[in-house]
């Protein structure tokens, strides 16, 4: 079982990592394969040496291509600064991966809609035939 202060920590970490990372891409990276990106989320190994970093690309699926390969060639110089802004004794490798969760949210949303949509014309009219009470 893990100590809650070494989760605590990772937690913190992961967060620190996160921030930096985006700062970085944002302002400082001059490759033109880079487009819009924003970081999602960061998730950190265990034992601290590996990290996954989670991309949101705003464009198709080609620009997404695109900034990864950018932020790949990029990620000796994103490491470097990394170990100088936040004095690491040994900075995490980084794989940068596209994040679709937006995309799918979308798309569900949309098919929900559609669903709803569908519902709401489908039901039958207000005006329905009353059936004739039997007065005595």
């Amino acid at each position: 079982m893990e100590n809650r202060a070494q989760k605590y920590h990772r937690e913190r970490m992961a967060e620190l990592l996160r921030e930096e990372i985006e700062t970085i891409i944002e302002g400082e990276l001059a490759d033109p394969r880079i487009g819009l990106a924003n970081v999602t989320e960061l998730l950190l190994a265990n034992d601290g040496r590996s990290a996954r970093v989670m991309i949101a690309v705003e464009g198709s699926e080609e620009d997404a291509a695109e900034t990864r390969e950018g932020l790949l060639a990029a990620v000796g110089y994103i490491r470097h600064e990394l170990n100088e802004r936040l004095h690491l004794r040994r900075c995490p490798e980084l794989h940068f991966q596209i994040d679709k969760s937006h995309a799918y949210e979308a798309r569900v949303d949309e098919l929900l809609g559609r669903t709803t949509k569908k519902r709401s014309s489908a039901k039958p009219s207000d005006a329905k035939p009353n059936a004739e009470k039997s007065g005595t």
